[in-house]
């Protein structure tokens, strides 16, 4: 795991993370437990990829600014990209089961 850098806003993270290669466009597809990149229609499962910095953002003043953002790779499918995630009291139930076992897997 890359050294933590200090940001913050998420688009500033996003917007490094771009510029360091992390291009791929990744969604999480929490009810088949994988992530999904938009534009080749790759599925990642778990074992295909792996969390390498992982970025939270508290929302001083409004809650709904909580967000974890995840750099994300995987040699296999020669994917780099990024996962923008909400937390606390505006995420869902589903994503963050997946969010979980993403961390899981990075552990």
């Amino acid at each position: 795991m890359e050294q933590q850098r200090n940001y913050e806003t998420v688009t500033e993270a996003v917007n490094d993370l771009k510029k360091r290669g992390y291009t791929a466009d990744l969604s999480m597809e929490a009810e088949k437990d994988c992530l999904f990149e938009k534009s080749s229609a790759t599925q990642l499962s778990p074992e295909d990829f792996t969390i390498d910095e992982v970025y939270r953002f508290e929302g001083m003043t409004d809650p709904g600014d909580e967000m974890i953002v995840y750099a994300i790779s995987s040699t296999e499918k020669n994917i780099k990209g990024i996962v923008v995630n909400a937390f606390g009291m505006y995420s869902s139930y589903r994503a963050s089961r997946l969010v979980e076992h993403l961390t899981k897997h990075h552990n």
